[in-house]
């Protein structure tokens, strides 16, 4: 795309128009290679990938641009590129390898495991009346969900769309996603993706598919069957009808997008693209072309480099624009941050491109921030403008009512309640003020990691099926089992374990912050203790849809806490409040303690006061005014809390309890000084009128 009079992309004009771009009568194909000596185009009849049908040079132009027009290409065009260079450390070029176009927005698969072919896409969609929701951040409730795995086996989705694109945007999942009170939809990686040859030879996959072949193009297997048939463009358009119909009921859809490193893996790996274009420049290398691996699967893009920086952010434009897509999660975002002395700087004009880009505006931009590199972990380090998932809000609530409470029944709780209630109220130790607390992207669960379920169920990782004899995944999970490890017919056990991933889903719909909840958490879905199961294709990740009553009570909790959230503005502050201040859209925040009284600075670090209440008042600027009451109880004994005395507050309205099996929906009400009396380990939240 043209660029801004006020903005430059990496590269600048140079490297404007990559790809094939289609004209009258053909097209243009433009690569860049900066230590290619010859670069060839090579095109393949229709049916039959083996069968070459043609091959021209390109030329070398300015800037190292390599570029051919020829009416070789035409719409559905299969084609591929070779490409010829010096050998040397740091090159690994073969003039008789077919590489695929870094560009490709279409790809053929043949019979081999490394046989595709680039296609040539028409791009255009009828996007009819539809159009970006553009949810505000204060009132975005993400849904972590796999494409695959949220229809695969759903009763009421037609058989023909289960675990397809058009599956999730099927009436029966809109229905569903607004039941639940979500407002965006984030998928698991959907850019054209191959699992590692390693796991074939295991009989496995690469289900999540953090392993991405081409950085333009949808993954195929997620259409329909007879959208594959039809060809690119008809997986192409079944997406875009996704997308669409997902806005037309209001929902966004955010893409985790893995950027940092490709399918072709450590050298000797596959070579199927970016390693026969360029691979001195492509990838992060040592001298001798060792390469720097800081995503721990062989291989780490070089954004240091303008073309590897260009190619990420012309990305984003497309999907953000040709597919309409409202956010992006970004995948160990830390190795995008890397200068060329492969160190991370939050200033690194990658990152600070994604944020200006007039074609990325109001788009959300979430920042897994870190990556497994040294110097690696860069929660609340990343720019103005950027969303961050918020490992230590994760941690810090899981030893609250998890890891703590475990270490309680034998000896005493170890810490107090400080640290939680930072968390609680946006995490302003870890987010500087001008970010405030939406940069925090809250999270108890990920797709990577244990279930809700298993996180109250399980003390340790059973991931033997994984065939890596259990070493694979994370060792510290901050999880308790409740008394058994795994599956138990105690029904005392098994209610504690409920009530705890109340505490749980109740701490982070209602915390400052956006939360995301984890597709099946809602339902209490169980992965069987395996905290890894990234390999998995099978009924182990796919969501099931049959469910016992406490699941069924377990979503109407999570149903009943986002609309609150939805109901309650003090809930969800976009700044934070200044001592004495008048802040537009902060929550002024007072904490009282079990016996209603503010609370005092040693209560906050003593280990024997795990009980707080904390109060928020709104700061109306486009919503009435709004207070809450919410009751945090951090031990397993049972209490008596005094309500406090708070100006103009004349009663205190119920509006939910963890302590509940179903959401209460009557409203009792309370006034100042009334005795509560509080069981262990539970939340209650009130409106203040």
């Amino acid at each position: 795309m043209p660029e801004s009079p006020d903005f430059t992309a990496p590269g600048g004009a140079a490297l404007d128009n990559l790809g094939v771009r289609l004209h009258e009568n053909g097209a243009t194909l433009r690569v860049w290679s900066q230590n290619a000596t010859s670069i060839e185009l090579v095109t393949f009849d229709e049916t039959d990938l083996d069968w070459v049908t043609d091959e021209v040079d390109l030329a070398r132009g300015a800037d190292d641009v390599w570029e051919v027009t020829t009416d070789l290409l035409q719409p559905g065009t299969r084609y591929a590129i070779r490409v010829g260079g010096p050998h040397g450390p740091g090159n690994t070029f073969n003039p008789e390898t077919l590489l695929l176009d870094p560009y490709a927005r279409g790809l053929a698969q043949g019979d081999g495991y490394e046989e595709w072919r680039s296609v040539v896409i028409v791009d255009g969609f009828d996007w009819g009346e539809s159009s970006k929701p553009r949810i505000p951040l204060d009132r975005t409730v993400i849904y972590e969900a796999h494409l695959k795995g949220m229809t695969k086996r759903h009763p009421d989705v037609p058989p023909a769309l289960h675990g397809t694109y058009a599956g999730l945007a099927h009436p029966t999942m809109i229905d569903y996603f607004h039941s639940l009170g979500v407002t965006a939809v984030e998928l698991l990686p959907v850019h054209a993706f191959v699992p590692e040859p390693r796991l074939l030879e295991r009989g496995l996959t690469n289900y999540w598919g953090y392993n991405t072949l081409n950085f333009f193009t949808p993954h195929a297997a997620y259409a329909t069957d007879d959208a594959r048939k039809e060809g690119p463009e008809a997986v192409l358009a079944e997406f875009k009808g996704m997308v669409k119909l997902l806005h037309e009921a209001g929902l966004e859809v955010i893409l985790d997008v893995v950027y940092n490193h490709t399918s072709e893996e450590g050298i000797g790996g596959p070579r199927s693209s970016l390693r026969g274009i360029d691979n001195a420049n492509y990838y992060r290398q040592q001298p001798d072309g060792a390469y720097i691996d800081t995503t721990g699967v062989g291989n780490t893009l070089n954004t240091a480099m303008d073309a590897g920086a260009r190619l990420v952010l012309d990305s984003l434009r497309y999907w953000a624009q040709e597919m309409q897509i409202d956010g992006f999660r970004f995948d160990l975002a830390a190795a995008l941050g890397r200068d060329a002395a492969h160190e991370y700087t939050p200033e690194h004009p990658l990152l600070l491109a994604i944020r200006d880009d007039p074609a990325l505006q109001g788009v959300k931009l979430i920042a897994e921030p870190w990556d497994v590199g040294l110097g690696g972990w860069q929660t609340g380090n990343f720019p103005d403008g950027w969303h961050e998932w918020n490992d230590r809000y994760r941690d810090r609530v899981r030893n609250f009512w998890l890891s703590d409470i475990d270490y309680a029944r034998r000896a005493s709780a170890p810490v107090g309640i400080g640290g939680f209630a930072t968390r609680l109220a946006g995490s302003s130790n870890t987010f500087s003020e001008a970010r405030g607390p939406l940069a925090s992207v809250n999270f108890i669960t990920a797709h990577d990691g244990f279930t809700l379920r298993d996180l109250v169920s399980y003390d340790v990782k059973h991931n033997e099926a994984n065939g890596e004899d259990n070493r694979d995944g994370a060792d510290m999970n901050r999880a308790f089992n409740h008394g058994v490890e795994g599956p138990s017919t105690d029904p005392s056990i098994e209610a504690t374990r409920r009530k705890a991933m109340r505490n749980l889903l109740g701490t982070l719909l209602l915390s400052a912050g956006i939360p995301m909840l984890t597709a099946g958490d809602e339902s209490g879905r169980t992965q069987r203790g395996n905290n890894n199961a990234y390999a998995h294709d099978s009924d182990l990740t796919w969501l099931g849809w049959e469910h016992e009553d406490w699941q069924n009570d377990l979503r109407a909790h999570v149903a009943a806490l986002t609309r609150l959230r939805r109901e309650n503005p003090a809930l969800r502050p976009s700044q934070y409040a200044r001592l004495g201040e008048h802040t537009p859209h902060a929550s002024v925040m007072d904490w009282y303690d079990q016996n209603g009284e503010t609370m005092e600075q040693e209560q906050w670090t003593d280990p024997s006061n795990r009980t707080l209440q904390y109060v928020a008042a709104s700061t109306p600027v486009d919503e009435p005014a709004n207070r809450i009451l919410l009751i945090v109880h951090g031990t397993e004994t049972p209490i008596d809390i005094t309500l406090p005395a708070i100006e103009d507050a004349s009663r205190f309205v119920s509006l939910w309890s963890s302590a509940d099996e179903n959401p209460d929906v009557a409203s009792e009400t309370f006034s100042p000084g009334d005795l509560l009396a509080t069981p262990g380990t539970s939340m209650r939240l009130f409106r203040v009128e």
